[in-house]
């Protein structure tokens, strides 16, 4: 998939590759940029999300998780492409961060990954 699909929101189930169940999405956050006009800012974001930030460094604080250890260039490529962030079922399971190409479809509340939960990085 080449986008966050706008059907998406917060506590929705999320399945594997198999269809086994992995958690549910936390928050997500839509590409930056409209496919006809790069320069138009056509974030969709979750209402965990939504406030607004001036600066690139204020904007990933407020996105991502200081104890996370996403790289930057990661940190980057989300807000370019959009992402979305797995709250993982488990005691002890970490987090996740889905991209638009780990995703497969959009089923009634349900988010269908092309990947497993192994494939995805840990937040």
């Amino acid at each position: 998939m080449d986008a966050i699909p706008a059907s998406i929101h917060e506590g929705m189930r999320v399945v594997d590759n198999e269809m086994q169940p992995i958690g549910t999405v936390e928050a997500f956050r839509s590409t930056d940029e409209a496919p006809d006009a790069p320069d138009v800012d056509a974030a969709g974001v979750s209402p965990v999300l939504e406030r607004q930030r001036n600066d690139l460094t204020g904007l990933l604080a407020d996105l991502f998780h200081p104890d996370d250890g996403l790289p930057r260039e990661m940190q980057e490529k989300a807000l370019r492409e959009g992402f979305v962030r797995l709250d993982a079922d488990g005691f002890l399971a970490s987090d996740r961060y889905i991209f638009p190409e780990h995703i497969d479809r959009v089923e009634a509340d349900r988010l269908v990954l092309s990947v497993g939960r192994k494939d995805l990085l840990k937040a």
